[in-house]
């Protein structure tokens, strides 16, 4: 019988991790987006569970208390793809890993460039880096990302999120189609928790991270889960995603379906993640 994990060390830093489901399973590790936690999976877990397959919910770089260095050099997407392939060693075998929202992004980068580490990849939301690269020149990608210059001023975002008591992040995100009860789990879990400004440091360090380690072929199996209902992300990089996988690759269209895949279909998303896995 196998220990639970609940943290473990890198990169001089001490990550929250949560370990359920059958200790015997397979693992699965679970990548969370902006601006969430790991608790975005608690939906889906049970699922997976029932499956038989063991999952880690890992809480990133920023997110975990002990995890949130100064400076947005430290949230370099290589980075953060470095901190979950010490997950994945600390665990000591490869694992099926899956990841939403900037968790697809850093998954994405695990599967490029640790694949030995990874036996299937399902990305949630987010496709291929290449590809959404390939749709900000090619499709509405471009408006849809406006957001991400935004996020690059110091200060502002944090103190529009924060303000009005915290109304602002209400109509932004209910506007993406969140709930207001997962609001009100962001604005506890990453606002009050003090996690924002560390969140934040994954869009600033976007210019400074190493766009060769970004955008390499993935060659493992791969499944792209995408939604119609989705304010962020448009068809067209879903749609190019599959150019930039060298492996059995499937898109997965959820139709109706908002940005927060995790919570508002976590039985779509089970099914996808599922398939991937029993395709192995």
């Amino acid at each position: 019988m196998s220990t639970r994990l609940e943290r473990f060390h890198h990169d001089g830093l001490v990550f929250d991790v949560h370990d359920s489901g059958p200790e015997d399973g397979d693992p699965v590790v679970l990548l969370h987006g902006f601006p969430e936690r790991a608790t975005s999976w608690r939906h889906v877990e049970p699922l997976l569970h029932a499956a038989g397959l063991r999952t880690y919910a890992l809480d990133q770089r920023g997110y975990s208390p002990g995890a949130r260095p100064e400076g947005r050099t430290h949230y370099r997407t290589e980075l953060l793809a470095g901190d979950v392939a010490a997950l994945i060693r600390t665990i000591g075998r490869p694992v099926h890993l899956v990841g939403h929202d900037w968790g697809a992004i850093v998954a994405w980068t695990v599967a490029g460039v640790h694949a030995d580490l990874v036996r299937t990849l399902t990305a949630v939301s987010v496709p291929h880096p290449a590809a959404f690269k390939r749709a900000m020149t090619s499709s509405p990608q471009a408006l849809r990302s406006w957001y991400i210059g935004l996020f690059q001023l110091p200060r502002l975002p944090e103190l529009l999120l924060a303000a009005s008591g915290g109304r602002f992040l209400e109509r932004a995100m209910i506007a993406t189609g969140m709930s207001r009860e997962d609001v009100e789990r962001v604005q506890r879990e990453v606002v009050d928790d003090g996690a924002l400004p560390h969140a934040l440091g994954y869009y600033r360090a976007l210019p400074l991270s190493d766009r060769s380690v970004v955008g390499r072929t993935v060659r493992v199996p791969t499944t792209l889960v995408w939604s119609t209902g989705d304010t962020a992300l448009d068809r067209r990089g879903a749609e190019l995603t599959g150019d930039h996988v060298d492996a059995p690759y499937e898109l997965v269209v959820l139709d109706g379906v908002s940005h927060w895949i995790p919570t508002h279909a976590p039985e779509a998303l089970a099914e996808a993640i599922l398939e991937r896995v029993a395709g192995t």
